[in-house]
């Protein structure tokens, strides 16, 4: 008995090596084939890499929604901006942003500034056209009851964003809800920031950017130099500053507002091309010298499309300005209707546009107080 059960044990053990020897040659038979191999490890280094992206892009958004969240956030009360929902509606299509440039050194304490620079940036929705309009700071407009008919430029100093905001609602037919406020020393740190921009310099324009450089350096704490020659030049922060400032010049004012747009165009244009570092650069600098009311959230879905942005249109408002004295020099639009008619045309392509009641109103307001029609 005890030999029947020893055989059958020794049986089985023979029995399962025969079956371990039988896996291994079948799993020698079903080797892969070098093909496969590479297959698998692509496949394993495609892995690595979309898990390596992932991080790398969570640690990106992470860094720049830090760097956006140290703006100097202001919120506005969209009930106080003067949006009819006439225009509101009219103009769903279009993003209309507007750009303030103040003389001041401390973007937190910009009370009682004037907007120097006013720079409506409108992008159409759809097909990211972006228009920019400088509307001159001289502009005879109404600024409300209390301050009545006055320079544009005041309202920033009567009331900060809001009211300014409001007064080109009304004054233009405009739905603009968000702002950024800029001071011109931070215009030159982001121009330094990206290694200086080039600009095309007229033989006119270099005495006045001359004798203004030295009081910019002072005003802003940077230094400079003068510029020597006309043609395109390599300008840095303190020179670009200067350039979009001067307006005593040929086609003063007007002028200006067009060295603003063009300063503003090649800044932008530098930015597309640069490198990682650099733009790291500039979004620290511009994060400490800007007020908006615009999100760190809603910013950073902004950058993809300054990025692909393409500007079509740059024209300063309005078309048609006669000047007149009165306890100071002051640009009257002709008419202040016929203008905003024109206005809509050419940024919203609302052909035969209707002013509203409203602007209707204003504009028999300005020509009745300066008989400039």
């Amino acid at each position: 008995m005890e030999n029947t059960q020893m055989k059958n044990q020794n049986y089985n053990i023979k029995n399962e090596r025969t079956v371990s020897k039988n896996k291994k040659a079948k799993r020698k038979k079903k080797k892969r084939s070098p093909f496969m191999k590479l297959l698998r490890f692509i496949r394993n280094i495609l892995i690595i890499f979309i898990i390596l992206l992932v991080i790398s892009m969570g640690i990106v958004i992470a860094l720049v929604r830090d760097k956006f969240d140290r703006i100097n956030y202001k919120e506005l009360n969209i009930a106080n901006l003067g949006i009819s929902n006439e225009v509101d509606s009219e103009l769903d299509n279009f993003r209309n942003i507007v750009l303030f440039g103040v003389d001041t050194r401390d973007i937190t304490n910009n009370k009682g500034s004037r907007s120097d620079a006013i720079i409506i940036v409108s992008i159409n929705k759809k097909t990211s056209e972006v228009k920019l309009v400088s509307v001159y700071r001289d502009t005879y407009v109404k600024i409300d009851d209390e301050h009545g008919l006055d320079k544009i430029t005041h309202a920033y100093a009567y009331g900060g964003p809001e009211l300014a905001i409001k007064v080109l609602n009304e004054n233009l037919d405009l739905n603009i809800k968000e702002y950024a406020t800029v001071n011109f020393a931070s215009v030159a740190n982001i121009v330094n920031s990206l290694g200086g921009i080039d600009i095309n310099i007229e033989d006119y324009e270099i005495s006045q950017m001359n004798k203004y450089i030295k009081d910019t350096s002072k005003n802003i704490g940077m230094k400079s130099t003068n510029i020597t020659s006309s043609g395109l030049q390599h300008l840095d922060g303190v020179q670009a500053v200067t350039y979009a400032r001067i307006r005593k010049t040929t086609g003063g004012d007007y002028k200006r507002t067009e060295r603003m747009r063009t300063v503003l165009k090649e800044t932008l244009n530098k930015a597309k091309k640069t490198n990682v570092m650099k733009l790291n650069e500039m979004a620290d600098t511009l994060c400490e010298n800007v007020e908006t009311n615009v999100s760190s959230k809603e910013i950073t879905k902004l950058i993809p499309k300054a990025i692909s942005c393409n500007i079509t249109t740059s024209i300063g408002w309005p078309y048609e300005v006669k000047g007149i004295t009165l306890d100071r020099w002051y640009g009257v639009p002709v008419n202040l209707e016929k203008n905003v008619k024109d206005l809509h045309k050419e940024l919203f392509d609302q052909e035969d546009y209707e002013p509203t009641k409203q602007v209707k109103e204003i504009s028999n307001l300005i020509i009745n107080d300066t008989q400039i029609r």
